[in-house]
């Protein structure tokens, strides 16, 4: 008999150490989820362009550098999938990459990028390339006359109009305390990887 009680106790405390381990268990806190904002994504590349010239064939333009905007580098990409080849070329600038385009202005088949880019205080200028011969070729831009730089004070902008690469330059004059600003428009031509520029008289 006392062996019966016995087992008896022994099964009621068991089930009471449990019943009381379950409770424990329900009342133990979930633990804490991590809510992990996700940081925004600094883009890399102060100025990023991609030019098709047709579906497969294209030109991508990337600006990178840290620090001071107007120094850094850029590179160049073709890609043309059709083919299965690709190419690129880096250089370094001094200046903000401000826009680029594709160009056959002398009209040979090979495609040239025109990379814009502020030099300072709004001075514009262009690096231009072909691709030929599987390889990207820099293009010499020619800079102003010495006869507009002299009243030159900033602002041109490069414009294409009916195929043709255009230039607006404001000239600035004063005279007896008047200031006075003429817009020249500059007309580029090239022949044999070479630029020649020509002014535009206003039509009347």
């Amino acid at each position: 008999m006392k062996l019966n009680n016995a087992i008896k106790f022994c099964l009621f405390a068991l089930t009471g150490a449990l019943l009381f381990a379950s409770c424990r268990n329900e009342q133990k806190p979930a633990p804490a989820t991590k809510v992990v904002a996700n940081a925004k994504q600094v883009n890399p590349f102060p100025f990023y362009k991609d030019i098709e010239i047709k579906p497969g064939y294209h030109f991508e333009v990337v600006s990178w550098g840290k620090g001071v905007d107007t120094i850094g580098g850029y590179l160049l990409l073709m890609s043309d999938s059709i083919k299965n080849n690709y190419r690129s070329i880096a250089g370094e600038r001094k200046g903000i990459i401000t826009d680029a385009w594709n160009m056959d202005l002398d009209n040979d088949g090979n495609p040239e990028l025109y990379i814009q880019y502020v030099v300072r205080n709004n001075v514009s200028d262009l690096n231009v390339y072909e691709f030929a011969g599987n390889s990207f070729d820099k293009i010499s831009f020619p800079g102003l006359s010495s006869n507009l730089k002299k009243d030159y004070k900033g602002n041109d902008k490069f414009f294409v109009k009916n195929g043709d690469l255009f230039r607006s330059v404001p000239v600035v004059s004063t005279d007896s305390g008047k200031t006075t600003t003429v817009i020249k428009t500059l007309k580029y031509r090239l022949s044999g990887n070479s630029f020649s520029a020509t002014e535009v008289k206003p039509e009347n």
